[in-house]
């Protein structure tokens, strides 16, 4: 196999991969986002649980983010615990309702299958990701 068909077949795999974990992530009618903000409330600090923290967490616009909350929200999976600090920030946190579709998370099959992967194996995933990550963000200054 040649080094372009090496990466070829990554990149499909990668391809592939994701596809599937959009697919088992919407079989409980969410969307990527909306499963990443639920793990970011989920685990993030109580002061950083906040609709702009994880609009920078998820490298989104506000807007965007803010019905992704909304949206949770109505599917009773979030609520809203009032304001932090002295500006308008809304505190979230999940409800119970979100905090059993979390069992249900599709990563959660991911992790257990990365736990079987060697500590070098593992590093060279993360590394052979990240590199996939970056070359997926947009340039400075666009959105």
């Amino acid at each position: 196999m040649t080094e372009t068909d090496s990466t070829e077949v990554l990149t499909g795999l990668f391809e592939q991969m994701a596809r599937r974990l959009h697919s088992n992530g919407y079989a409980a009618h969410l969307f990527p986002a909306q499963w990443s903000a639920l793990r970011y409330i989920h685990h993030a600090q109580a002061d950083r649980r906040t609709a702009i923290d994880l609009a920078r967490y998820q490298g989104l616009a506000s807007g965007a983010v803010a019905r992704t909350v909304r949206t949770l929200v109505e599917k009773g999976l979030v609520t809203k615990m009032g304001t932090i600090g002295r500006g308008r920030a809304e505190r979230l946190e999940l409800t119970e309702k979100g905090y059993q579709l979390l069992k249900s998370d599709p990563l959660r099959s991911i992790r257990k299958a990365m736990e079987e992967l060697s500590t070098h194996e593992r590093s060279v995933l993360a590394k052979g990701l990240e590199t996939a990550i970056d070359a997926t963000r947009m340039p400075h200054g666009r959105l």
